[in-house]
């Protein structure tokens, strides 16, 4: 049951089924327009999101100064894994993702819907956790209001900007990475300068000083950076707008991961040689500390101020892309009748799907006011922590699925232009997409109930549409598939 509707980067991507006239090709498809140097950015921009702004601190406290082993390990299981999509893209080169290709190996709408709804339980744990950690960083500017209302009208402020409409360009995606990508290389650039003065001790980067196996200490860190690694599997959604995806696909995604890896691993090289250990580990704003040793020969207030400009602009496009996704798979999954079909109206004139959005914002605001609650009343929880393990649950579990539906697709529908996958190495990131799947569960069992709670949403609204739904409510003005034009999205 693949959706609809799907992000890239910031873009809203029309599937066929609901694709607008002004962007179908002679034969009803998406056009072809997205070049492999388009391509390789937006894969740059969804891997090189605000996780490393929020996480690296939890990371650096798990594993010590060599965290930066935790990033390079996590990015390798990534990129396997993104060699897995380049794969299945280039044989199904359509805009639908991991739901089209679990449909088509397995031809069970249970899982497919299950893979739909646990997608956007990740997404609404990310935009949560992502929400926390605006927060943080909110409070080094203005440190007056709690914590959890800055979230909270965060989120709402981002409901609203999806309701009143945007339209994100090809290059907005690209300058907004640049942006994201400005505030990394500032700490890339304050640790060349630091090592240049002679002032750096490189043993911190060998240091794992944390009690128990050194193995499982890296392999907590990689649990968290994760989290950090996501968003390259929404790339497959714009299969169908590339141009030559048989070629650029796999160059572009594999290519956008590997660099968005170098540059986690030199950023967390560069926390770990400008600032202790320690001081990063108990910071909610890790990244920020490196500003804040005064090292550059600038002012330090003002650094400190940009910077968190930066952080902030770089976690409020990500969060912004997770609030587009999440009603428009609503949306898709109302098209489909698995649930009520509000989801599946949108607003006259805004075009905005304005109850999926409200439903949205509800949902990730109840996580954020249940997470305060819980450590309001004396329980050991770190929101930002807690979230992001949730949203790395369930999307080790979709790439596990991922690389298996790779492995049982050979054979078939194949193309000699086809990009091939290593086999071993798919065994590989499958066992260890399982790995960090299986510490994250059984070091944080807790994490399960929040998951639990997350695919119960999309539960109970599958029992709401089938108590209550109208199955021909889409169809009821012509043939099957034909729809009422006041129910489409539009250029949003």
């Amino acid at each position: 049951m693949p959706t609809p509707f799907a992000i890239r980067g910031s873009v809203v991507v029309h599937s066929p089924s609901t694709v607008d006239d002004d962007v179908a090709g002679e034969d009803g498809g998406l056009k072809r327009s997205i070049t492999g140097g388009q391509l390789f950015f937006y894969t740059l921009g969804d891997v090189l999101g605000s996780g490393i702004y929020v996480l690296i601190g939890l990371v650096a406290a798990a594993v010590g100064g060599a965290f930066w082993l935790a990033f390079a390990v996590g990015v390798s299981v990534a990129a396997i894994t993104g060699s897995a999509y380049a794969e299945l893209v280039t044989k199904y080169p359509q805009a639908a993702g991991s739901s089209l290709y679990v449909q088509k190996a397995f031809g069970n709408r249970a899982l497919t819907f299950l893979v739909t709804v646990s997608f956007l339980s990740a997404s609404f744990a990310a935009s949560g956790s992502l929400a926390a950690g605006f927060a943080s960083y909110f409070s080094e500017l203005w440190a007056a209001p709690p914590a959890l209302l800055v979230s909270l009208v965060f989120v709402a402020v981002l409901v609203l900007v999806n309701y009143i409409g945007i339209t994100e360009s090809v290059v907005m995606n690209m300058l907004m990475t640049f942006v994201e990508l400005s505030g990394l290389l500032i700490v890339i650039g304050i640790a060349i300068y630091f090592v240049a003065q002679g002032d750096a001790d490189f043993g911190t980067l060998t240091d794992i000083s944390v009690a128990g196996n050194p193995a499982l200490a890296i392999l907590a860190g990689v649990a968290l950076s994760f989290f950090a690694m996501t968003g390259f599997e929404n790339t497959a959604n714009v299969a169908e707008e590339t141009i030559d995806p048989y070629t650029s696909f796999p160059r572009s995604l594999i290519g956008g991961m590997l660099v968005a890896g170098v540059v986690y691993v030199l950023v967390s090289m560069a926390a770990a040689l400008t600032v202790p250990t320690d001081q990063l580990a108990g910071s909610d704003v890790a990244l920020l500390e490196v500003v804040k040793q005064g090292i550059l020969p600038f002012s330090t207030d003002v650094m400190t101020t940009v910077f968190t400009i930066i952080a902030l602009v770089a976690i409020t496009n990500t969060t912004l892309v997770t609030l587009v996704t999440q009603p428009r798979i609503l949306y898709g999954m109302a098209r489909e009748d698995v649930v009520p079909g509000v989801f599946a109206k949108v607003h006259p004139t805004r075009r905005s799907p304005w109850f999926g959005l409200l439903f949205s914002g509800l949902v990730v605001g109840a996580l954020l006011v249940t997470g305060t609650l819980v450590l309001e009343a004396g329980g050991n929880l770190d929101l930002v922590n807690r979230l992001a393990l949730v949203t790395v649950v369930f999307l080790l579990a979709i790439y596990a699925l991922v690389i298996g539906t790779c492995l049982k697709l050979r054979g078939r529908d194949e193309d000699e232009r086809a990009f091939r996958a290593n086999t071993p190495l798919l065994v590989l990131g499958l066992l260890g997409n399982l790995a960090i799947l299986y510490y994250v569960i059984d070091d944080d069992p807790a994490s399960l109930l929040w998951c639990a709670a997350l695919l119960a949403v999309g539960g109970v609204l599958y029992v709401v549409e089938l108590a209550f739904g109208t199955r021909s409510r889409s169809r009821s003005a012509g043939s099957p598939g034909s729809t009422d034009s006041s129910d489409r999205l539009g250029n949003h």
